[in-house]
């Protein structure tokens, strides 16, 4: 055998959840922090809680969360991008959101999980037990009160899906999806302003209720008004937040 007929050795490498301790080091340089629970906590506080918590490492594809089983976890996303969803009797899927960094997952609750979670990309969460958590808010009002937050915002968000299923047009609801996808502080004025879907365009057909052909024609009509650009099968940029917003609420 000639040297030209040999391969290259490669190693293929199991794609599998990894978990380890988060670290007080890694929580004080967390880049959102200020955007997740945490930031209710200061320094001191924080060290309490990182000593609760597990950094899992999802990869792309792989679940973490099952509907029906033992809630036994919280989980803080703080890299990549979750769908979250339910199985339907018949077999269809319906997405009841995406989760992204500074999201909290598991407080709207009881004793086991109301929906799936899966990597939409490779994930890093924080991962607490419910337990232990529980016993530290506890110890620490402010970190509870920001809890009660998160659920509340939780809430309001179901609200307005119910509103955006029941009520809005295809662009209505596709312009919602965008608007809620933007970063905050990004929502008023007509400053341009991109933005990363992980998600290919069936996960935000079965999110807002419509057929992936209503979607990309959607996609187009907002592209040819000028609202948005489409740079990239991953990307969009948003070229005027009121005018998006406009078409969000109807007018």
């Amino acid at each position: 055998m000639s040297d030209q007929d040999v391969l290259p050795q490669t190693v293929t490498r199991p794609r599998r959840i990894v978990v380890q301790p988060a670290g007080h080091d890694n929580c004080a340089e967390c880049e959102v922090r200020s955007r997740s629970v945490c930031a209710a906590l200061d320094i001191d506080d924080l060290s309490r809680l990182a000593a609760l918590a597990q950094q899992i490492v999802v990869p792309a594809g792989q679940g973490f969360i099952a509907d029906g089983a033992r809630a036994e976890h919280f989980y803080n996303v703080t890299h990549g991008t979750v769908r979250l969803y339910k199985l339907l009797p018949d077999g269809r899927r319906q997405i009841t959101g995406f989760a992204g960094p500074g999201h909290f997952l598991g407080l709207a609750v009881s004793t086991c999980y109301a929906f799936d979670a899966e990597a939409i990309d490779d994930v890093t969460l924080c991962r607490f037990s419910r337990t232990r958590l529980h016993g530290l808010m506890g110890d620490l009002p402010s970190l509870e009160r920001r809890l009660l937050e998160v659920a509340a915002s939780e809430l309001v968000l179901a609200q307005e899906q119910m509103l955006l299923l029941g009520r809005k047009t295809a662009r209505e609801r596709l312009a919602s999806f965008l608007m809620h996808m933007l970063p905050d502080g990004c929502t008023h004025g007509s400053d341009q302003t991109r933005l990363h879907l992980p998600m290919p365009r069936a996960d935000i057909a079965d999110y807002i209720g419509l057929t992936v052909e209503t979607v990309s024609r959607s996609f187009s009509w907002l592209k040819s008004e000028r609202l948005i650009a489409i740079p990239s099968a991953l990307d969009v940029e948003v070229r005027d937040i009121a005018g998006l917003r406009q078409v969000a609420n109807g007018s």
